[in-house]
């Protein structure tokens, strides 16, 4: 990828920065492309709710799928607008939602003592800190030759991995495990929302695809892909305990340790039967 791909005029996704390479004890120097990290806050109808830690790439996905999948709003049209200022300090998302979505968010606000990038940590109570997903989702089958391809053309299409080495990505893939759209950040969960973000946007119906990610499952990553109606969830590292509790209630397919031809089914969806351990 060359450098002019991971960027826009103003806030760019990589810096080329001076660097040392040591190598068997000589250094020399070097340049190497690092990814931008840059503060993003989330401002709903003029009232500041969240500062992420996010790559400076497709960001109204991110205020769309961030929005939905935190419960925030139930449906892409509840988010009226979306406007991006860039500064020093960082951008800012001024976003405007039904007034709706916005009265039940200012009541939510009442049982937070604050949010940050791990999702939960701003919960004051036990019972907010894991939330059920709203409804199970129609689980898909585990195909094997499907989760093969998907997890080799994620491998493939991580621009901005491949340049920096520090960026995760999620991909949206179709039944035959064809990467069909993607979506890179430095952290998992804004990739995961940057892709559900764009489905909604696109009015993609949730029944035709799964989602692959580059990161381990964790809770927060199976309940937001369940929260979007997506029926099965592959991963490149292993779930934890807490994700496939999650991805049972939900009855979600999850899949981890995807790597080449091995992949370890953590739960079948009861409408299908696994077909590969």
């Amino acid at each position: 990828m060359k450098p002019d791909d991971l960027s826009n005029p103003s806030l760019p996704a990589a810096t080329l920065l001076n660097a040392e390479l040591l190598q068997a004890g000589q250094r020399t120097p070097t340049q190497e492309w690092v990814a931008e990290e840059v503060p993003v806050a989330l401002v709903y109808n003029g009232v500041s709710h969240a500062v992420m830690l996010a790559s400076p790439l497709d960001l109204e996905d991110f205020a769309l799928g961030f929005s939905l999948s935190e419960g925030i709003i139930d449906q892409a049209s509840d988010l009226l607008d979306c406007e991006q200022a860039d500064s020093d300090a960082g951008i800012t998302l001024a976003l405007r939602i039904t007034l709706r979505a916005f009265v039940r968010l200012k009541e939510h606000r009442r049982t937070l003592a604050g949010r940050t990038g791990c999702g939960v940590c701003g919960a004051e109570r036990l019972a907010d800190a894991v939330r059920p997903v709203r409804a199970p989702v129609a689980g898909l089958a585990v195909d094997a030759a499907a989760i093969e391809r998907a997890m080799a053309e994620l491998g493939n299409r991580q621009g901005l991995q491949h340049t920096t080495g520090a960026t995760h990505a999620s991909a949206w893939c179709g039944l035959d495990g064809q990467v069909l759209v993607l979506r890179e950040d430095v952290g998992r969960h804004n990739a995961l929302d940057k892709l559900i973000g764009h489905l909604a946007a696109q009015e993609v119906d949730p029944h035709t695809g799964f989602v692959a990610v580059t990161s381990r499952a964790s809770y927060e990553m199976v309940h937001k892909t369940a929260t979007a109606g997506i029926g099965l969830l592959a991963a490149i590292s292993a779930p934890t305990a807490l994700a496939v509790r999650t991805a049972q209630s939900a009855n979600l397919s999850l899949v981890g340790f995807a790597r080449g031809q091995r992949a370890t089914i953590y739960h079948a969806a009861r409408s299908a039967a696994p077909e590969h351990e």
